[in-house]
């Protein structure tokens, strides 16, 4: 039996936080790479989020930015957010596989730079989704303006 769209919206955002909380940890720990790659996830599987509780069946795709479309369709805050996360789809591969750099490996490539970008930009896509779940009566509610996306 599926889950009600706000059950299943809380269960991808719990899933999102969660993942950010250790990609937060493995910044501390200097796994560059990974921060980058896990910060793609978390944007992901937070629009996912959103899109479930819109009572979205079935969310399938990768791309931060195509998701971030989607969930324009919803409400048009999100926008003005597609090009800026976007950026988090070019870490969705590079930073796994050593084929996809040459002559080098993802572990020495991304730099603790690139991972505070990655990961700021994943904290800011759950704080703008985080609130659309706060009031249990309505998940889906109208926000002004929006978090700020740079």
């Amino acid at each position: 039996m599926r889950n009600e769209p706000e059950a299943e919206g809380r269960r991808w955002l719990a899933q999102a936080k969660t993942d950010l909380m250790w990609t937060e940890h493995l910044h501390t720990e200097g796994a560059y790479y990974l921060v980058c790659f896990l910060a793609q996830q978390v944007a992901e599987k937070a629009l996912k989020a959103f899109l479930y509780a819109q009572g979205e069946v079935l969310v399938i795709g990768h791309s931060v930015r195509q998701l971030c479309g989607r969930a324009a369709a919803y409400t048009p805050v999100f926008a003005q957010y597609q090009d800026v996360w976007g950026i988090l789809d070019s870490y969705y591969i590079p930073t796994r596989y050593p084929n996809g750099i040459p002559d080098d490996i993802p572990a020495h490539v991304y730099n603790e730079a690139a991972a505070i970008s990655a990961l700021t930009l994943a904290q800011r896509v759950v704080a703008e989704i985080e609130p659309w779940f706060a009031h249990a009566e309505s998940p889906i509610m109208e926000l002004e303006g929006g978090a700020d996306v740079s």
